[in-house]
């Protein structure tokens, strides 16, 4: 089958041909239809030698969907022919987290030598996938495999970082998504759909104000001097009650803190390299709360599948034959892509 292969550091991914796997014990082999493209992937390919805990070779892929091809003689749930997404921080799968469907915060990650699907093991970069438990498939019925397949992590993410801060977004509050991308549009609709608050965008691309604008944002405007009066003033001068910063570098960092209203929530999901510094007293808002989302649990992961199937949740996509790959994250890293690039093996 045709894969797409890390095989050493340093070097540009690769299509290659490698022997399709055959399940065992309690694996399920998934028939790839759609295989999300995602930042982190550009991350895991620029990576030096030892700064993460993988091996190459693997193949590349975590955001993916498809349909059941065939079971180990183990496997408990799904039936051949089953659509499902995969869920994709896989864990040690033997702690509390893990058994609780939280994988994401597994307690043993820092010992393992993955992170999930794709990260560190072989993913859904390829016409087939191996998947080690049935416990990681999450039905997805008819909804679209390029829909599906995003949603295991640009949707995941978005979903678990709006449910982290949600308690704080009632009727008269604001909520702010800083980096309206293949993440930050989601974000917007799920605010949208589960919130009654007020969702403002900010990007640096005009063509990314206009996707917030038709994903649902009430107000949106790019990033520049003034942006941080700009956005106070959308909300009665207090700040926003909720920021999440899909960017994480030190423009949106500086940016998230100066809208955001004392006693808010600061979610930070992109790794732009910025940093805050925390010091008591000083620049950061008195009582705020930061949390750094990674990924989300099983259970966000079926809610953000039947947001989609509901109609409330899209994502916005471009698609890629998988013979495409390279060309699909030579545009990615050059911020050519509008919402997510997504390969298709079919």
């Amino acid at each position: 089958m045709r894969a797409v292969r890390l095989t050493a550091w340093g070097r540009k991914p690769a299509l290659a041909e490698v022997e399709r796997p055959v399940p065992r014990e309690s694996e399920v082999l998934v028939r790839v239809e759609a295989a999300g493209l995602c930042h982190s992937d550009i991350h895991v390919v620029d990576a030096s030698p030892g700064a993460l805990p993988y091996k190459p070779p693997f193949t590349l892929g975590h955001e993916v969907a498809g349909h059941v091809a065939a079971l180990g003689p183990d496997a408990d749930g799904p039936t051949v022919g089953e659509r499902v997404a995969l869920y994709g921080p896989w864990g040690c799968g033997a702690c509390a987290r893990c058994a609780a469907g939280r994988d994401n915060y597994c307690d043993r990650r820092d010992s393992l030598g993955w992170h999930g699907v794709g990260l560190g093991l072989d993913g859904g970069m390829a016409e087939y996938v191996l998947v080690p438990s049935a416990r990681h498939l999450v039905p997805i019925g008819d909804l679209p495999a390029d829909q599906a397949a995003p949603l295991s992590d640009a949707g995941l993410t978005s979903y678990h970082a709006v449910a982290g801060v949600r308690h704080a977004l009632g009727d008269g509050t604001t909520a702010a998504v800083i980096g309206v991308g293949g993440l930050g549009h989601l974000a917007v609709q799920i605010l949208r759909a589960t919130t009654p608050s007020r969702v403002l965008a900010v990007d640096i691309r005009e063509e990314a104000l206009a996707l917030a604008h038709r994903c649902g944002a009430h107000f949106s405007t790019l990033l520049q001097g003034n942006t941080a009066h700009t956005l106070r003033a959308q909300s009665s001068n207090v700040g926003a009650d909720a920021v999440l910063d899909f960017v994480g570098n030190a423009a949106s960092l500086e940016l998230a803190v100066d809208i955001l209203r004392p006693g808010g929530e600061l979610a930070v999901v992109g790794s732009g390299g910025g940093h805050l510094t925390v010091r008591k007293p000083g620049v950061l808002p008195s009582g705020f709360r930061l949390s750094l989302p990674f990924w989300g649990s099983r259970h966000e992961l079926v809610e953000a599948v039947a947001l989609a199937r509901s109609g409330a949740l899209h994502v916005d996509t471009e698609q890629f034959p998988l013979s495409a790959a390279a060309e699909a994250f030579a545009r990615l890293r050059q911020g050519q892509v509008r919402g997510r690039a997504v390969l298709m093996p079919g």
